[in-house]
């Protein structure tokens, strides 16, 4: 374990007892404040070596605990993560070390200092988390928009967004995220029965551009209905195929009757 301690050690020189480590299926993890998160990335690159930045993105902890216990502000918030590599070549081969370097940052103000100037390839990352989960980054390249259309609103990997298509489109598999194989076919015997509605999608009874229990006509109904809500188109019959024994017969009795024909001509 002589990397996750120097890593760890390194940590704690500058951000003390509130830097942790963890290894995960032989994958280092440095859990820091996020006061220290820029200068604890540029001592590990410039102290550690971990001169490779490989990527940088968040997950939203919606729900879960905060690291910190005297920080309960932090509980459900936002955790931003970079994957370093320090690459040390060797006598026939290059040894890689990894490390993911994590913090968090609170739901209502998710805001963080920039890697861009320890990592110029970080420029890239942190728009598109910018986008995805609404987390600013100060000090860095301004955060135009890289993904979404300039109309966009929302954040669409936060977990609180609404998945608006699963609404309007059905889920083209088998069983949706989470049912098991005894909830498809409970649905498919009973076919009253409502499917299961997977975290993020509404009812669309409960979203939509109409209020719940309005009159007013439903603008998704020409989508949710499918097929069935236009005229209906005569199905096109297909023609009966001849038994296979009965098709086979046939072949062999036009070889025979050809056979015949070749017999005579060569008798003849």
């Amino acid at each position: 374990m002589g990397w996750a301690s120097d890593v760890l050690d390194l940590g704690r020189v500058i951000g003390g007892d509130r830097v942790s480590a963890s290894e995960d299926l032989g994958q280092l993890a440095l859990t820091v404040p996020s006061g220290w998160w820029r200068p604890i990335v540029t001592a590990l690159r410039d102290r550690a070596g971990c001169g490779y930045f490989d990527w940088l993105s968040a997950v939203d902890e919606a729900g879960g605990p905060s690291p910190y216990a005297d920080e309960p502000e932090l509980a459900g918030g936002l955790r931003v993560v970079c994957h370093l590599a320090a690459l040390s070549p060797g006598v026939g081969r290059t040894a890689v070390r990894h490390v993911l370097v994590q913090t968090t940052v609170p739901r209502a103000e998710p805001v963080l200092d920039s890697l861009v100037g320890v990592y110029a390839g970080a420029a890239w990352h942190e728009r598109e988390t910018h986008e995805m989960f609404g987390i600013d980054f100060r000090d860095g390249v301004p955060l135009e928009t890289l993904l979404l259309p300039d109309a966009f609103e929302g954040h669409p990997l936060r977990k609180e967004f609404v998945l608006a298509a699963r609404v309007v489109k059905p889920w083209p598999g088998a069983k949706e995220p989470g049912e098991s194989d005894h909830d498809v076919s409970s649905a498919e015997s009973s076919p009253g029965r409502r499917r299961m509605r997977p975290p993020g999608v509404p009812d669309a009874e409960q979203w939509g551009p109409r209020e719940p229990g309005t009159p007013a006509p439903d603008p998704l109904a020409h989508a949710t209905a499918g097929p069935a809500a236009g005229p209906a188109r005569p199905r096109r019959t297909r023609r009966a195929a001849p038994p296979r024994e009965a098709q086979g017969g046939a072949e062999g009795g036009s070889d025979a009757g050809t056979g015949g024909e070749g017999g005579g001509s060569d008798a003849g």
